[in-house]
């Protein structure tokens, strides 16, 4: 008989003509699956064990016959593959390929470790152990340790449907936050009055301090919510999450106030790039980059990290300050750079002239056509 394994069970009652039930602890014969409650805890460029060990009862299974597979379960309910073994046979899918493993841990051990963690790692993860008929799963919420920013584009703010702010996002070195990311970022005192995507399609925003301006004085703080959204036609901010670097980002010591276009050379005669406004929201968190000098990033935004904040510095709480995107000929303010670490760093370095080389012919371009 040909058994096709859906995870509707309905489905697979109809395709087989027999019913396979979801066994549980109490079951005999069963294929009992445990994973670590909670969550498991990494940052980016980390390694991460997804615990989830199984045992069968009565004690009497082939190796060879059980089935381990791991899947990402998204917001939609959708399922990813991410690993799948049968006895010694192996297979990673997607991203995960290189960087998804067996524990092999002894008998009965189906964790998997997952190195190089990416900001994309984030999420739920279901383990699924089979043996012929028999199965259960269990459930691994993989965290990551980051911040939180909102984020609009130079065109102004309510500009970006939600694959726009996805892109802008990514562009930033960040991925759209999750209401979770979101929330423990309210709770760690994010207050922003203007509502972005997040990464299910709802739009939110976070109030600490109530205020009229910011929909009512007499409403209690929270994560307002305006549910899920029209992902083309409308349009909002973002809120960003990003992770700990691979790298280092500075400000620029120079004698002289620079444009955009000399900031992006400086940064890269001194071995770097121009810093992302995510790679400075995670230098500001985990680097504790504390600087009262504004200064260019790769957005043509104009920022600076306050870790202490004192008088004349922008306010009296920390944060990261946005000072808007002024003309990119201004000569009016330093530059923050990036470094990444050495294996790493040529290749962006490379990148980033290209993209320099771009920038001048672009803008000589627009100049001889008369272009503003």
């Amino acid at each position: 008989m040909l058994f096709f394994f859906l995870k509707d069970e309905s489905k697979l009652c109809t395709r087989v003509l027999t019913c396979v039930k979801h066994l549980s602890e109490d079951d005999t014969g069963a294929v009992i699956v445990q994973t670590a409650p909670g969550k498991v805890v990494t940052h980016r460029g980390g390694s991460i064990t997804l615990p989830c060990r199984f045992h069968h009862e009565p004690e009497n299974t082939d190796p060879a016959r059980i089935r381990i597979k791991w899947t990402k379960v998204t917001d939609a309910l959708q399922f990813d593959d991410v690993f799948v073994a049968l006895g010694k046979q192996q297979r990673v899918f997607g991203s995960y390929r290189g960087r998804v493993f067996l524990e092999q841990e002894g008998p009965g051990d189906a964790s998997v470790i997952i190195q190089n963690v990416t900001l994309e790692d984030y999420g739920r993860y279901e383990c699924e152990v089979t043996n012929d008929m028999e199965d259960d799963t269990g459930f691994v919420n993989l965290d990551l340790e980051g911040v939180v920013f909102p984020y609009y584009p130079r065109e102004g703010r309510y500009k970006l449907n939600y694959h726009q702010a996805e892109d802008a996002c990514k562009h930033q070195d960040a991925i759209l936050a999750s209401h979770s990311q979101l929330h423990k970022a309210w709770l760690d005192g994010l207050d922003w009055c203007n509502a972005g995507w997040l990464d299910d399609g709802s739009v939110q925003y976070p109030i600490s301090h109530p205020r009229d301006q910011c929909g009512r004085k007499d409403t209690p703080a929270g994560v307002r919510n305006y549910g899920y959204r029209h992902k083309e036609s409308e349009r909002y901010d973002a809120f960003c999450f990003t992770s700990k670097l691979n790298g280092k980002v500075y400000f620029l010591k120079r004698y002289k106030k620079t444009n955009y276009a000399e900031a992006m050379k400086a940064c890269i005669r001194d071995g770097s790039v121009l810093a992302k406004v995510g790679q400075l929201y995670a230098a500001w968190k985990f680097q504790l980059l504390d600087r009262c000098e504004a200064g260019w990033l790769e957005d043509g935004s104009i920022r600076y990290p306050v870790v202490n904040p004192r008088t004349r510095c922008g306010g009296p709480h920390p944060g990261v300050r946005h000072l808007g995107f002024p003309d990119k000929k201004f000569r009016l303010y330093g530059v923050y750079c990036f470094r990444r670490n050495q294996e790493e760093n040529a290749d962006q370095v490379k990148k980033a002239k290209n993209s320099t080389d771009g920038w001048k012919s672009s803008n000589s371009l627009m100049t001889a056509t008369g272009g503003v």
